[in-house]
């Protein structure tokens, strides 16, 4: 795993340390998030009816377009999400390895430290137990709920954000694997991380757009290894 842009001076400046969680704080590679995938995908059954490969192509889409594909159902299908989000983490954290060198690195940041997730508390605190590192690391679990259920990549996910704790965006990075995560992030004076898996990885539950690796101008800096990354931050 190597690091795939140097670390700039730019970072210098930053006290509010932003993550994602799925995917980004846990390396893709361990393929938990695949585990809800599916799980969402037999919701999508239920809910619409359809056979597995059209219920699969429509929750694409809403994860796509809508942000997360909860969204898309509570638009297009009125879905209570505390159900969904019951139903869909109700899997086996145990693939998530222990990283204390991550936690160590994230602990070492100067500044507040926060988690922006398109999830839900209980399934970052779970991540979090498996890291090693629990939730006394983090300022802030800032999840879907917080966000009255308008998720990333909605400018008002990350306008609740920044109000609820005092955040001043110029002296803040923004940590995601998502590129489409990032942008709102760089409008707003961020520095942007886009982490990603390494090349050699592929899954059959995972799109193509999902493992791009930006190279447009809202997305500052590219990883594979978040917490080499972190601790050659001045």
């Amino acid at each position: 795993m190597t690091d795939l842009t140097p670390i700039p001076r730019s970072l210098a400046h930053v006290s509010d340390w932003v993550f994602d969680l799925d995917n980004t704080l846990y390396p893709r590679a361990c393929n938990l998030f695949a585990q809800i995938d599916l799980l969402i995908t037999r919701y999508m059954m239920d809910v619409t009816r359809l056979a597995f490969d059209e219920a699969r192509a429509l929750q694409k889409a809403y994860y796509r377009d809508y942000g997360t594909t909860l969204n898309g159902l509570m638009q297009r299908h009125a879905v209570d999400p505390d159900h969904f989000l019951k139903t869909v983490h109700a899997i086996d954290y145990s693939p998530v390895p222990a990283d204390p060198a991550l936690v160590a690195a994230i602990r070492a940041l100067p500044g507040r430290k926060f988690i922006l997730t398109n999830g839900d508390v209980d399934h970052a605190r779970a991540v979090l137990a498996r890291l090693g590192g629990g939730d006394e690391l983090f300022e802030d679990i800032f999840d879907i709920r917080a966000m009255s259920f308008r998720p990333k990549p909605l400018p008002e996910a990350y306008a609740a954000f920044f109000a609820a704790n005092g955040i001043d965006s110029r002296h803040a990075a923004m940590f995601d694997d998502l590129e489409k995560n990032l942008m709102v992030p760089h409008e707003t004076g961020m520095v942007t991380v886009q982490v990603v898996a390494g090349p050699e990885f592929a899954h059959a539950q995972v799109e193509d757009w999902e493992l791009g690796r930006a190279s447009g101008a809202h997305v500052h800096h590219v990883t594979e290894n978040l917490a080499a990354f972190l601790r050659a931050v001045p």
